[in-house]
């Protein structure tokens, strides 16, 4: 290699200390040509670095488009060295691209799975080929090859070159011990070795090469060029594409299951963005501070300069220079979180990883599908940038929204979001909407960067989101062979008002129902279309379609269910018991009198029905009794009848629990029944009593804490001595409060 043109710049991905000491050392040789490890796809993409819309945290994607699940992301953050280099090409005119193998290559290789063949490593060479940079962390000691290298290099302040040279010659160490056993890996060094001869017959002079650390000794020998001709030639290749995508830190980090993470990218661009080593802990401490106060927790003045003075002294005691996040997160803890880690995990959410999501051009290039995408979230005003306004508390790129479905553009927002959860991108998820009203829907709004390869994958649906979703939508109902899956998919399409495939789904709905002979799955599939006849008119959405559906799907419920609930087991009784309910619920949304009247006529059968689970019984009896279907001494009938000795203790007990089912209010309001309960149990043996107690007590449990305490009331004073305390009146007392009440009513006391 001629080392008087070729100098190679080892760094590690994301590595603040890396990226300061790289643009030193550009600035320092002024190269006339710059590589890049990178995939070459994205060399056309170089021009919107510099534009000012640009904003890091972004990524390069690359991608199949016959195939868009097959994606490769390259992120930038505003520290990465790579960026800095980018950037610091661009600005100067020097001829800048990427030099790693092509992803074209690469995806083709997958697809071929070839063999990889990987001689057997004995246990010390395996260890130091999954981290190799460990040897040298102890041999510098220390525990932590990630502590070392911050230490090393990402923390340092200086910078000079020369680290670079030193990097360069550790790797030559480890490369000696540690071989390439990876074939990818090999192709992709022998590719690079070939750019770079290719950037030497362009007479370039002064060439600098930015690339992992790892690589820089493979880099260092061009003499065999032969060898990696015959190594790359006839590679297979793939149609691919790449774009530019916005990114987030959290991406960037290892948690996330990037290959390259770091652990605090917010933490990095601190120490990328604070020019004087004296301002670190302060800096970051007073940025703590911030973040505890703006969530209403105490942080004073005093308290920072307290916790900067512990970091400080803790980085002395272990030799360091300047503190480390490790100590300014221990003096945090201490200090300012008074030893909780609660509020360190706030902390660490939004300072040490960091909220943060970029920005790209609005001219980078993208699939229709996603441009319609990007159109539709400025109209609709659901950008990042809207996000960060509406919820400024939370992460950047997430907000909470209540929408009044009365309101044209909440309506239209409402349609954008199912209509992207028709395609599986859950942009937004449907939360618990404060108040009663039908009009209201509550979404928390999160961006993700891999809705991007989502929506590139969807674009095989159409050009915009709505027809997309609606080709999803009737691809779905075709291949879709059970009820309560073409139901949902309905009332989806529905609530995102695609009308283009509402009528194959409402078909597809009445065929598979009327062959359907599962009383469970019709059972599943009511309450959908019941939401859908219910909520209708709040959206605009005409329910008519469905309205002969339900009429169907009740009819034949009630015809199916008795022998459908016969004879079973614990479990599928429990099962059935949670399909009872919510046939009931919609029953009633459905507001039809001929319908539920229907229904109570085969509930009253059911209960009739001698053998029928206990929880069953006293479930329809119960339901029967709130909609009073009879009189109140039919119910006590019942009751005894259950509560019989003549039964089994399991079954009255099974009983029970269907009948007290949902609410205990029915025992505080109605003596009789609380008396015939109580004598039961007083009638129980202790064994039995005993061997009953686990499930009487599930059924209590299920109350609420208020009811439970009026009952337990009851219990400790007797029925009869409660009954008359409620029922006194104390003259005197009521004398003193007179005045009072008075003047609160605006009226005189005289």
């Amino acid at each position: 290699m001629d080392n008087q043109r070729i100098h190679l710049f080892g760094i590690r991905h994301h590595g603040v200390g890396s990226a300061r000491s790289l643009v030193a050392a550009l600035e320092s040789l002024q190269p006339d040509a710059l590589l890049i490890e990178g995939a070459p796809e994205g060399d056309e993409l170089l021009s919107y670095v510099l534009s000012p819309d640009m904003q890091p945290p972004v990524a390069i994607l690359v991608y199949a488009p016959e195939q868009p699940k097959r994606a490769v992301f390259y992120p930038f953050a505003e520290f990465s060295p790579e960026w800095q280099a980018l950037r610091y090409g661009l600005q100067h005119g020097i001829p800048t691209r990427f030099m790693d193998l092509p992803q074209a290559i690469q995806f083709a290789l997958t697809e071929a799975a070839e063999p990889n063949e990987q001689p057997e490593l004995v246990p010390e060479l395996l260890r130091l080929r999954t981290d190799p940079l460990m040897e040298l962390a102890r041999l510098a000691g220390y525990e932590d090859s990630e502590r070392w290298w911050n230490d090393l290099v990402e923390q340092r302040r200086a910078t000079d070159s020369d680290i670079f040279a030193g990097i360069l010659e550790a790797m030559h160490a480890l490369r000696e011990t540690v071989p390439v056993v990876d074939r990818v890996e090999a192709l992709r060094e022998a590719y690079m070795r070939q750019s770079l001869r290719a950037a030497l017959k362009e007479g370039y002079q002064r060439i600098a090469v930015v690339c992992g650390a790892w690589h820089t000794p493979a880099l260092a020998d061009l003499s065999d060029a032969k060898a990696d001709a015959a190594l790359l030639k006839g590679l297979p290749k793939v149609k691919v594409s790449a774009t530019w995508i916005p990114w987030t830190y959290g991406r960037l980090t290892l948690a996330s299951g990037y290959g390259a993470g770091i652990r605090s990218p917010g933490w990095y661009d601190f120490l990328w963005r604070t020019e004087r080593a004296d301002d670190v802990a302060l800096g970051w401490l007073t940025h703590v501070a911030h973040l505890l106060r703006a969530n209403k927790l105490d942080a004073s003045t005093a308290q920072v300069i307290d916790a900067a003075r512990m970091a400080e002294a803790l980085a002395a005691m272990r030799n360091r220079a300047m503190p480390s996040l490790e100590e300014l997160n221990e003096a945090t803890q201490a200090v300012l979180c008074m030893g909780s880690d609660v509020p360190m995990r706030l902390i660490w959410r939004d300072l040490i990883v960091g909220a943060v999501l970029g920005d790209v051009p609005e001219d980078v290039p993208a699939v229709p599908l996603l441009q319609d995408f990007q159109r539709e979230q400025k109209r609709l005003r659901l950008t990042e940038k809207d996000l960060a306004r509406r919820d400024a508390t939370r992460l950047q790129h997430a907000a909470n929204l209540e929408l009044d479905l009365r309101e044209p553009l909440d309506l239209d927002r409402s349609h954008f979001l199912h209509r992207l959860n028709m395609l599986d991108i859950p942009f937004g998820r449907l939360m618990q909407a404060r108040g009663k009203g039908t009009f209201k829907e509550a979404w928390r709004v999160a961006w993700q960067p891999e809705f991007t390869v989502a929506l590139i994958e969807a674009g095989q649906w159409g050009t915009t989101i709505e027809s997309a979703a609606a080709a999803y939508a009737r691809d779905a109902a075709q291949s879709a062979t059970d009820l309560p899956t073409l139901t949902e998919l309905l009332e989806l399409a529905l609530l995102g008002a695609l009308d283009e495939a509402i009528s194959d789904l409402v078909r597809a709905v009445r065929d598979v129902a009327a062959v359907a002979s599962d009383v469970a799955h019709l059972m599943i599939a009511l309450p959908p279309l019941a939401r859908i006849i219910r909520y209708g008119d709040v959206r605009g959405t005409d329910a008519t379609l469905v309205q002969m559906v339900v009429q169907s799907l009740v009819a034949r419920i009630c015809i199916g269910l008795p022998n459908a609930c016969a004879s079973l087991d614990d479990e599928a009784a429990a099962e059935m018991f949670k399909h009872i309910n919510s046939t009931h619920a919609a029953v009633n949304l459905l507001a039809d009198d001929a319908l539920r009247a229907d229904w109570q006529a085969t509930l009253l059968r059911l209960a009739d029905m001698p053998t029928l689970h206990g929880m069953l019984s006293g479930r329809c009896t119960r339901i029967l009794h709130d909609a009073a279907a009879w009189q109140s001494e039919e119910t006590m009938r019942r009751l005894g009848l259950a509560l019989s000795t003549v039964n089994a203790p399991e079954r009255a007990a099974a009983w029970l629990e269907g009948f007290l089912s949902g609410s205990g209010e029915i025992l505080l309001h109605d003596l009789s029944l609380w008396q015939a309960v109580d004598t039961w149990l007083c009638s129980l043996s202790g064994e039995t009593f005993q061997a009953l107690l686990p499930l009487v007590r599930r059924t209590f449990s299920a109350f609420s804490a208020p009811e439970r305490q009026r009952m337990a009331d009851r219990v400790l004073h007797g029925t009869a001595q409660r009954t008359k305390q409620a029922t006194t009146f104390d003259p005197a007392l009521a004398v003193q409060v007179l005045s009072t009440v008075a003047r609160l009513l605006g009226i005189s006391d005289e």
